[in-house]
């Protein structure tokens, strides 16, 4: 489905329907501090943001937003400003009289957990549903009457006792809790109105975003769309999680808004937001930036394409999802320290002669040979049943050859190849996210194939094992689930996770959050194997799991501690010593 939302208003800012996919970040700054908070507000909105998300934990924090609005109105800054709410609904309801839009969780609004209770009856769940519906009511009426739009916000680790005890901790539990409030809304007549669904986990994040939009057109509430991949980290980490999980949805017309979350500046979340929709926009005649999704990447089914492989050498089979660099008419196979070696297939084009009994081939399609000329491409692959197809196309047509081979029953592995050739990191990053990511997503390939003349072989192989990993489809390394700080975080987390990396990026397969404070950190990390969390000024506390076990941590001695904690638990391993420079 291609999903076509109703407009909504952020002040005077359209969102939703054609309007351009508009760009967001937030402050990391304490609210209090009103003048560093302009300061920073300038530079994000300096930078291509078209609203401004700031922290507002407190009955305070949200009064000062009326200090923050009124000086960067002084400074000639209109930028629509949304509060992001935690905990006190009372602050919603101030905050709503002062900026153009509130994000509100749903877990402002439920009963607190009641330890050990697993199942709640239908009386039990109707009742504390309108409970919630007098507690949000207030906020719906002051939002009317100053026009204020509100941003349901579902996160992940966040889920209440009483949804995770009906649904599970799951993507279907994530649509139930924001269709919950949605229907609220609505019902009361309230329609200035956004959804965000968010995970660390890009396919959880996907899947929930699709079915949730799939929900409000089965409904006909088509409200707008906010995307994000939450404590995405920094770095290529960051970016290759938040543009395969963002541009997955954007190609099916998913999503009206986005925010790439990275651990770093908040104004450098902007060039990565705007190379994605780019991706996704066009200026129209008239000099307009409207929606348009790329005919190489739009998505129009997302089956699962996982299927069932006859090895070939390294590939296919139970081989692990190879990482393969093109050079020339050259194929290279990448380790997962970066060492390249040749693959010990010849490359053929789709109609080149193969000689009686030769091994070792791998079939090389475009995107011609995935169109009218797909029948004799299938029956030639039917012909030779382990021979690897390296197919090179935009997305519709390796989802076409993918459901094909699949719909056949061959068995043959498929190699996957964006037809860009990239001719710089970022550009590298950004191309391979959306194609082949989104196929990766949905389970198709037994490898990629990246080709980048200009970048070092080291740096392509790092950038295609980050992308198996953002995707689930390969674990190489450590896997950091870390949030991008806002007014809330009490030490430098940019730093903090740093040192983390640079000490523990050697645990493959361990996952460890680092995260700025305790309102978001633990339910937002829920899957980490380890925590590290910002606990009050200079100190941190140290989670197993989602239990904490060191608190009020000295900063300075809380990576040390942290790695003391993971030896206890049997999960250290020392680092080994590269044996060759990528």
């Amino acid at each position: 489905m291609v999903y076509q939302s109703r407009v909504v208003h952020i002040g005077e800012l359209p969102l939703g329907g054609s309007a351009p996919i508009r760009l967001q970040s937030m402050t990391n700054t304490n609210t209090l501090d009103t003048r560093a908070t302009v300061e920073q507000a300038i530079r994000i909105a300096n930078a291509g943001a078209d609203m401004v998300r700031i922290t507002a934990p407190g009955l305070r924090e949200a009064q000062n937003l009326a200090e923050i609005k009124k000086e960067l109105q002084q400074r000639g800054v209109f930028v629509p400003l949304v509060a992001d709410i935690h905990f006190n609904p009372a602050a919603a309801e101030i905050a709503a009289r002062l900026v153009e839009k509130v994000r509100i969780n749903p877990g402002n609004y439920t009963d607190r957990p009641v330890p050990g209770k697993v199942d709640y009856t239908d009386s039990e769940n109707l009742f504390e549903l309108e409970r919630i519906a007098s507690r949000l009511k207030p906020l719906l009426r002051i939002c009317s009457e100053y026009g204020t739009a509100i941003r349901i916000g579902v996160n992940h680790g966040s889920l209440s006792q009483r949804i995770v005890s009906r649904y599970g901790d799951t993507a279907e539990g994530m649509v139930q809790s924001a269709m919950e409030f949605t229907r609220i809304c609505h019902d009361s007549g309230f329609h200035n109105l956004v959804l965000s669904l968010k995970s660390s986990n890009v396919l959880v994040m996907t899947q929930a975003c699709r079915l949730l939009a799939q929900r409000l057109a089965d409904e006909h509430l088509y409200y707008p769309l906010h995307l994000g991949v939450t404590e995405a980290g920094d770095g290529e980490d960051g970016r290759l999680k938040s543009i395969s999980g963002i541009g997955a949805l954007l190609a099916q017309g998913i999503g009206d808004t986005i925010r790439v979350s990275l651990t770093e500046a908040p104004e450098a979340e902007l060039p990565v937001a705007q190379a994605l929709v780019s991706r996704f926009q066009r200026i129209s005649p008239d000099g307009r930036a409207e929606r348009y999704i790329r005919p190489d990447l739009r998505i129009d089914e997302t089956a699962p394409l996982n299927r069932e492989t006859i090895p070939s050498g390294p590939l296919g089979g139970k081989n692990p999802v190879a990482v393969l660099l093109k050079q020339g008419e050259i194929l290279l196979i990448a380790d997962e320290t970066g060492k390249t070696t040749p693959l010990p297939h010849r490359i053929t084009g789709a109609d080149g002669a193969i000689a009686d009994g030769e091994r070792e081939i791998i079939l090389f399609a475009g995107e011609p040979d995935m169109g009218q000329q797909l029948p004799e491409l299938l029956k030639r692959l039917e012909q030779n049943p382990s021979m690897p197809l390296l197919a090179e196309a935009g997305t519709p047509a390796l989802r076409r050859v993918a459901a094909a081979l699949s719909e056949k029953g061959l068995k043959n592995p498929l190699i996957l190849k964006s037809p860009v050739k990239a001719g710089t990191t970022d550009e590298l990053l950004t191309e391979i996210s959306l194609n082949p990511g989104n196929l990766l997503i949905d389970g198709a390939g037994n490898g990629i194939c990246l080709e980048a003349p200009d970048i070092a072989p080291g740096l392509q192989a790092s950038a295609g094992f980050g992308l198996l990993q953002a995707t689930r489809r390969r674990i190489s390394k450590t896997e950091f689930i870390a949030c991008p700080s806002c007014g809330r975080t009490l030490f430098n987390i940019q730093e903090a996770l740093k040192a983390v990396k640079q000490r523990t990026g050697h645990l493959k397969g361990l996952k460890i959050g680092v995260m700025g404070c305790i309102v978001n950190g633990p339910g937002e990390m829920a899957d980490a194997d380890y925590g590290y969390v910002g606990a009050g000024n200079g100190k941190v506390n140290l989670y197993k799991g989602k239990e904490p076990v060191r608190k009020g941590v000295p900063e300075s001695e809380a990576v040390e501690a942290l790695i003391v904690l993971i030896r206890e638990n049997g999960d250290w391993k020392e680092a080994e010593e590269p044996d060759h420079k990528a």
